[in-house]
């Protein structure tokens, strides 16, 4: 894995030069951070170029750390070469009010219900995207729910006993 990692890292310096923020190994996957502006011409080269051919998108998902100040919103893609059997994931990372991240489905339609997802989830509005609303929860909702930002129980609520959870 780590031949991999050395090889896709290579070619991203050659093409983006200071767009590859960073690259290292993450467990047995090798992790590329992108700086956000570069994002689609990252995944048409990696999706494009016949050496690398990344050209499956297994999953697209956000992140929030808001412990990472700067950084804390982020967008992981999992791409997959089908005939190698090889496996990066790509992320980038934008501060919590900069939420717009150009979108995915121009490469892969696919990445149309994965977006609605992340921006149901954690408010990722990917533009250019044909049909962004909410997809699992209500449209009324003003709020994001996987974002860390509210607590994970109701401190109002007297009639749990901690106990019978390990607490």
């Amino acid at each position: 894995m780590t031949d991999l990692l050395h090889h896709v890292s290579e070619k991203l310096k050659g093409k983006f030069s200071e767009g590859l923020l960073k690259a290292e190994m993450h467990y047995d996957f090798p992790v590329f951070i992108v700086e956000k502006k570069i994002i689609i011409d990252v995944l048409t080269y990696l999706k494009n170029d016949p050496d690398l051919d990344f050209n499956f998108l297994t999953t697209l998902c956000g992140l929030h750390m808001p412990e990472n100040k700067g950084a804390e919103l982020g967008v992981v893609y999992h791409l997959h070469n089908l005939k190698k059997n090889q496996r990066i994931r790509v992320k980038i990372f934008m501060p919590d009010g900069d939420t717009k991240v150009p979108t995915a489905t121009v490469l892969w339609p696919a990445a149309d219900w994965m977006e609605r997802q992340e921006y149901d989830f954690f408010g990722f509005e990917f533009t250019g995207h044909p049909d962004l609303r909410r997809i699992l929860n209500m449209d009324e909702m003003n709020y994001f729910p996987m974002r860390k930002e509210y607590p994970l129980e109701d401190g109002s609520r007297d009639d749990k006993n901690d106990k019978m959870f390990g607490r």
